[in-house]
């Protein structure tokens, strides 16, 4: 399994076509490529420490909400993320907010996250660091 089709298998009933969908969580920081951490850090910083912490543990995952999402990462970012997934910002942000804590718990290991992630690179390099293909 790639990490294109782990995004897809945890959003595709959500959001429908997921073509763009790993580019359109690509655009929530303002690195190049998939920053999962960076994303975690913006998460962090609007307030949701709690919620990255327990999505990063072997425990369960604590619920966000649609709105603490859209407070933390932003209006403009959420906008863009629905802009390329041509859904409402609404839409986006509520799916978002059911799929962040299954990505995050996926890419982590004993409460942080997979060493290979800090940094961003393209959805295959990721791929490649987490399934050893």
């Amino acid at each position: 399994m790639d990490f294109l089709k782990v995004g897809q298998e945890l959003l595709g009933d959500k959001m429908g076509d997921m073509g763009g969908i790993m580019d359109a969580i690509s655009g929530l920081t303002s690195g190049e490529g998939l920053d999962i951490a960076g994303i975690a850090e913006k998460l962090k910083e609007g307030g949701l420490g709690d919620q990255v912490s327990s999505w990063l543990g072997d425990g369960e995952n604590a619920p966000v909400s649609a709105d603490q999402l859209t407070s933390a990462l932003g209006e403009d970012k959420i906008g863009e993320m629905a802009s390329k997934l041509g859904v409402d910002s609404g839409a986006a942000a509520e799916s978002l907010s059911q799929v962040m804590p299954s990505l995050m718990d996926k890419m982590s290991e004993g409460g942080s996250l997979l060493e290979s992630l800090g940094s961003g690179g393209s959805p295959a390099d990721i791929a490649k660091s987490l399934f050893g293909k």
